[in-house]
């Protein structure tokens, strides 16, 4: 497996999905083997479409190569903790 660094990680969040689609297709056209696509809650929904799109429509050589899911507990601005779903997407170039 390659090193992760922050380089070749995608944070999901709120912007439309081909706002991060768009960022995903150009790290990989600049050389990138491989990227994560990371969320959490809401997101999760997000991350995936953008992941589809990417493999169905734009890179039709990119595999999903490995998908991690887990719960986070973040601390709530009112006092307490919440678990939070999240997941990881790992998209690699390659041949199917």
């Amino acid at each position: 497996m390659s090193k992760k660094n922050e380089s070749n990680v995608v944070f999901i969040g709120s912007k439309g999905v081909m706002t991060y689609v768009l960022s995903c297709i150009t790290q990989l056209n600049e050389g990138d083997q491989e990227l994560v696509l990371k969320a959490r809650g809401r997101a999760i929904s997000r991350a995936v479409d953008t992941a589809e799109i990417i493999r169905n429509r734009f890179i039709t050589d990119a595999v999903i190569k490995d998908i991690k899911i887990s719960t986070e507990t973040i601390e709530r601005s009112e006092g307490g903790t919440a678990n939070v779903s999240a997941i990881e997407i790992t998209i690699a170039k390659g041949k199917k």
